[in-house]
């Protein structure tokens, strides 16, 4: 049996799917799938240790190839006694004079639980760190967050394009 194609993904990130199809489909190659954060998923790129990340808004690199995927609704995290928790959505305004937690972790949702200001982060990892004395609200304006598929240029992995295929939805009969 040959190594498995290794895919690291970051936090909020659900390649489940994806992984699916890839063992319906090529059940002689094993594929691995690596949780890790953003940083960490990057260097494993770097290094050859993963072939591919699903990863949040990476910035232009010479070294890397990124396929956009889809983009994130921004929310707010806050307290459920906050006065945003009674809103269906919520403008960056509304937040105006409430301090801010500058992480998108389970720690910035603990310190948000315990009334110390709110954070702003992506849906998915809202959903991630939910509990039941914080709510998440939609921000209207606030940027988004992108997802995207990262390798590195110089990988010539025959498997990627696999994968890439995968992801981009194409059937067992689609060519490119």
């Amino acid at each position: 049996m040959s190594a498995p194609f290794v895919v690291a993904f970051v936090p909020g990130v659900t390649p489940g799917k994806w992984v699916r199809i890839w063992e319906e489909r090529m059940r002689r190659q094993p594929i691995e799938v690596r949780p890790l954060p953003q940083p960490e998923a990057l260097a494993a790129l770097r290094t050859g240790e993963v072939q591919m990340a699903l990863v949040r808004e990476v910035p232009a690199d010479d070294e890397l190839h990124v396929i956009p995927l889809y983009r994130e609704q921004p929310v707010v995290v806050v307290a459920k006694e906050h006065p945003a928790s009674a809103l269906d959505t919520v403008d960056l305004r509304d937040l105006d004079g409430e301090p801010r937690q500058d992480g998108q972790d389970a720690a910035a949702v603990e310190l948000v639980a315990a009334g110390v200001g709110v954070a702003i982060m992506p849906q998915s990892l809202a959903r991630l760190h939910a509990r039941r004395d914080v709510v998440a609200r939609p921000l209207r304006d606030a940027p988004d967050t992108g997802i995207g598929l990262a390798w590195l240029r110089t990988n010539e992995d025959p498997r990627l394009e696999t994968f890439i295929g995968i992801v981009r939805g194409r059937t067992v009969n689609s060519s490119r």
